[in-house]
């Protein structure tokens, strides 16, 4: 079931492949829940990302809502026989030995394509750190795109789609509004969780 939480129109008819992925979240017992759909650009905040699992959380929010969601990965992992399907389900390759830095690598992709949401994970990593990078937030901010809270709430068993951040250029301050959304979403591993804190 996909909740949209300030909308009043009617939801458009679901194809097959939302009907199935659907049914399947259902069957796990999970929902989706989306606050408000999602600009043609965005950056989508994954958090908190403590486990493999939120990958699937993921990929049941863009295939069930079909909201077309990019990820970034690592360009050596498209030239095997798996590239194929990570293109397939929104990956898309990032050549990390560039002297572009990331940041300017996607501002630069913002820049030359019409539509694009691209869902990054601010920890970086499953494991728990002492802060969040601050990638998302500049290629944002250097876009003049939304930044989207994402998230997969374990205990209430919802992955979805919270409100709308305009990068102001204060990151102190926008940060704060990003903590304390954040502060009542449970993921699967608490104790993995990283701290929403920003490097001094």
């Amino acid at each position: 079931m996909i909740s949209n939480l300030n909308s009043e129109s009617p939801e458009p008819l679901p194809t097959l492949q939302q009907q199935l992925v659907r049914a399947a979240t259902r069957l796990f017992g999970w929902r989706v829940e989306i606050a408000e759909p999602p600009p043609e650009k965005c950056v989508i905040i994954g958090a908190h990302h403590t486990s493999n699992w939120d990958f699937f959380a993921a990929l049941a929010l863009n295939f069930s809502a079909n909201l077309k969601i990019n990820f970034l990965m690592k360009d050596s992992l498209f030239g095997g026989p798996l590239g194929w399907m990570f293109s397939k389900l929104g990956g898309i390759p990032v050549n990390r030995r560039s002297r572009a830095n990331l940041v300017e690598q996607i501002t630069q992709r913002f820049k030359d394509t019409q539509t694009l949401r691209i869902a990054i994970a601010p920890e970086g990593t499953r494991k728990q750190t002492s802060h969040w990078k601050t990638g998302f937030y500049y290629i944002a901010l250097g876009s003049n795109v939304p930044i989207v809270m994402g998230y997969a709430d374990y205990l209430r068993k919802v992955v979805g789609l919270g409100p709308h951040l305009h990068p102001s250029g204060d990151i102190q301050a926008d940060f704060g509004i990003i903590q304390a959304f954040y502060r009542n979403v449970v993921p699967r591993y608490p104790a993995k969780a990283s701290q929403m804190l920003l490097l001094p």
